[in-house]
Parts: structure tokens; C-alpha cells; sequence
């Protein structure tokens, strides 16, 4: 379980590295962040969406099978899970912003590495 988690982490940490060596300061790196999750997040729900739809659609589909139902079941649940966490990120990266009245537009761009809106 380490090694996957570690595996999974060095990418996302290859890639925000620029982020932090380039970044001005809090409000930098705050917009910056938030301008990745702007663009990753419709995304990540369109797949948390699909995983619910695709539980449902085997839960319709196999009714009469008990471990089928299940399945079914268990996708649902993970993906309004999914579905919970990634909003709710999103609504406290945006509480942060409007906390502390941070402008996306303040952001600067590294280098082609983060596309302006």
C-alpha cells in the first residue's frame, strides 16, 4: 500500500514542484491551485458520474443476482463518494480564495505549464 501511495504521489509531486520554486507566495500559489482543480475538476466528475451510473445500471441489470445487487450497490456509494469529496474540496479552495480575497487573474502563467482561462 506505501509503494503505491508513493508511486502515485511522485508524479503529483514532480508536477508542483515548478508551482512552489516559481511561486511569489501564498495568493501565487493558492490561484494557481485553484486554476488546476477549475480545469481537472469537471473531469473528475464526469468519471465519478459515470462510476454512479455505471452502478446503477448493474444494479437495475442484475436485480435478481444478491452479489450483482451488491456491486451495484458499492459502486454507487463510491462514486457519490467521490462525488462529495471532490465538491467539497472545491467549495473550500474557494472559501480560502474569497477569504483571502485572492484573484485568479493575479496568477502567472510558468511557463505554458498552467493555460490562462
Amino acid at each position: 500500500m506505501k509503494k503505491a501511495l508513493i508511486k502515485l504521489s511522485a508524479p503529483l509531486l514532480l508536477l508542483t514542484l515548478p508551482m512552489f520554486a516559481f511561486a511569489a507566495g501564498l495568493d501565487n500559489f493558492l490561484g494557481k491551485l485553484t486554476n488546476w482543480l477549475g480545469l481537472l475538476l469537471p473531469i473528475l466528475v464526469g468519471v465519478a458520474v459515470i462510476v454512479f451510473i455505471w452502478g446503477l445500471i448493474i444494479f437495475i441489470y442484475k436485480s435478481n443476482d444478491e452479489t450483482g445487487r451488491a456491486e451495484g450497490k458499492q459502486r454507487m456509494i463510491w462514486g457519490i463518494i467521490a462525488l462529495f469529496v471532490m465538491v467539497s474540496i472545491w467549495g473550500i479552495v474557494g472559501y480560502i480564495r474569497d477569504t483571502l480575497n485572492i484573484n485568479q487573474e493575479n496568477a502567472q502563467n510558468v511557463k505554458g505549464l498552467i493555460p490562462k482561462n
